[in-house]
């Protein structure tokens, strides 16, 4: 019998923590563990086969510490780890568990934003690799034209503290450029890195007012919150005192140093070793 426990969290660094705040705001009286491998940040540069490796050691560890619902808050494990970890790992693990990405959330909603169905994709260069968001967006919307820009910057500029600086803004409107000149149609950007939120301002600020930007921690919110109401066996098994707690394969202190671009609010921060 699986004993309820809080949901889990895992990124690979700091920008999901913009997706977890965004689920408690969906869902206050839930209980969340949040896991960063900051130590070995970034995933973006990093095989698919490291990815894998690095992401399944810590939904592990989460299931470990009592969680029995673990969302990958992060596009980068979601594109390269999220597949084999669910159709392989889980059914020798615990069937009954279940391991959630962000990008099919994100994906599901855009049938209803975008008027030209032509979309644009802002990510790491990982992710952009991948090509998971063309392929889930295939899957759902065939008639959805994609294209996507790397943009490899964009991640130091937020954990440097560079996000408001002047640099910033020539990086940001170079790469918006360069996605619309790829297809001059696209009326919708999703900004495909759980860090770019922290740069909305600027990107809006160079993107034509017509389209639209969006953020992924809304969408991922309320699709976890409709999907625990169409899997009331999973709701079950999270327990709901509107708590949130904080691991780190970092230093607690440098965690709390660059967590708070992120997140607003005290953390019980514990440091951890993934294994």
């Amino acid at each position: 019998m699986l004993v309820p426990g809080p949901i889990g969290v895992f990124d690979s660094g700091y920008g999901g923590l913009t997706i977890l705040s965004q689920m408690r705001e969906h869902m206050p009286e839930y209980d969340f563990l949040y896991l960063g491998d900051n130590a070995r940040t970034p995933y973006g540069t990093r095989s698919f086969e490291v990815v894998y490796e690095f992401t399944s050691q810590a939904v592990k560890t989460l299931f470990d510490m009592g969680c029995q619902l673990v969302i990958l808050a992060c596009n980068t494990a979601s594109a390269k780890a999220l597949r084999t970890i669910q159709q392989i790992d889980l059914p020798k693990m615990d069937p009954r568990k279940r391991v959630l990405g962000i990008i099919r959330p994100t994906v599901e909603f855009l049938g209803d934003i975008t008027i030209s169905r032509h979309v644009g994709i802002l990510a790491t260069s990982g992710t952009i690799k991948s090509q998971s968001y063309p392929l889930e967006i295939k899957k759902l919307f065939p008639d959805i034209t994609v294209n996507g820009e790397a943009c490899p910057i964009w991640v130091p500029l937020v954990e440097n503290g560079e996000a408001q600086s002047e640099g910033a803004d020539y990086f940001i409107h170079r790469h918006i450029d360069n996605l619309l000149s790829k297809d001059s149609l696209i009326d919708t950007i999703v900004l495909g890195c759980t860090h770019y939120p922290i740069l909305y301002d600027k990107i809006r600020r160079y993107t034509p007012e017509h389209i639209n930007v969006i953020m992924q921690g809304e969408y991922v919110g309320r699709s976890l919150t409709d999907y625990l109401i169409r899997h009331p066996e999973m709701d079950s098994l999270c327990t709901k005192g509107g708590i949130c707690r904080f691991l780190t394969t970092e230093s607690v202190d440098i965690f709390k140093q660059y967590a708070s671009i992120f997140f607003d609010g005290d953390m019980q921060v514990c440091s951890i070793a993934l294994k």
